[in-house]
């Protein structure tokens, strides 16, 4: 299924993006875009949940807010109203699961002089929810972290995974293909701070361009991600390495080549099959 998008079909999938409820969005863009693969479209509603998050956070856990969505919910306790109440409020306030039953967490250990409490019992608190005082509070965080695909300990958890195994199978992928390589633990015990997932030993050649390394990315590649990239890490390596190539694995827009300042990095959605091995002895 299609995973590069041109830039129109991808503003398209945005706008139907902004129109649809909160949870369980990717299974209603499945039917407006039936061409793109459900993880390209997974990542895709990932990534925008963040960045609106990013935007609206600190509007949406004001003090005198969060006061309300507490009282809410005690409210809504003491009413006997049915387990969820902690995701109808987080569908109706616009925050995520997560987040918001981190908000209550945090107003339930508020401490006499209506400070936080400290970060490392709220973190301990959402990693363990057994360890919550409140049985109902407790339930209430627990649904919301397993609801929650972008924010939370189960949330992270799985997002690390995910991008250790995408480079665990580069690593595969190119011993199959014969290529000669460093991964990044072996480059930080030469001594470098910023390194790419993949130095090769030997470049390789693809559509006729020399690549000296590779970096892994087990999300999707627009604008605005691939700038942050650029600025923070792949720049450095094309001044430190030379030209490279990163993998979008869940896809791409396409032409992002052009924002490159003719840095040459190459783009791709895999491990390009048409390498040239370069002949160790040039």
């Amino acid at each position: 299924m299609a995973r590069v998008l041109n830039q129109t079909t991808y503003n398209s999938l945005l706008d139907s993006l902004c129109k649809l409820p909160f949870r369980n969005r990717v299974q209603s863009l499945q039917k407006l875009f039936p061409e793109l693969s459900v993880d390209t479209l997974k990542c895709i509603v990932a990534q925008e949940c963040q960045k609106r998050m990013k935007g609206s956070h600190g509007r949406l856990t004001t003090s005198e807010t969060v006061e309300a969505m507490y009282k809410k919910f005690t409210n809504s306790i003491l009413m006997n109203e049915e387990p969820g109440i902690l995701l109808r409020l987080s569908d109706e306030v616009g925050l995520t699961p997560a987040l918001l039953a981190r908000s209550i967490i945090e107003r339930h250990y508020q401490r006499d002089d209506k400070s936080k409490p400290a970060k490392l019992l709220v973190s301990t608190l959402m990693k363990n929810t057994a360890l919550i005082d409140d049985r109902d509070l407790a339930f209430e965080t627990y649904l919301c972290l397993l609801e929650d695909d972008e924010y939370g300990p189960i949330a992270e958890a799985t997002k690390q995974s995910r991008g250790y195994e995408y480079e665990i199978y580069l690593r595969m992928e190119l011993e199959n293909c014969k290529v000669s390589f460093l991964h990044e633990d072996h480059l930080r015990m030469k001594g470098y701070d910023k390194t790419p997932d993949i130095k090769l030993e030997i470049p390789v050649a693809v559509d006729g361009q020399v690549i000296n390394w590779i970096e892994s990315k087990a999300l999707f590649g627009d604008e605005e991600v691939h700038r942050g990239y650029l600025k923070d890490q792949l720049y450095s390596y094309w001044n430190r390495f030379g030209p490279g190539l990163v993998i979008y694995w869940f896809g791409y827009v396409e032409d992002l080549e052009k924002i490159h300042q003719n840095r040459i990095i190459l783009i791709r959605d895999t491990l390009p099959r048409n390498m040239v091995l370069m002949d160790q002895h040039l």
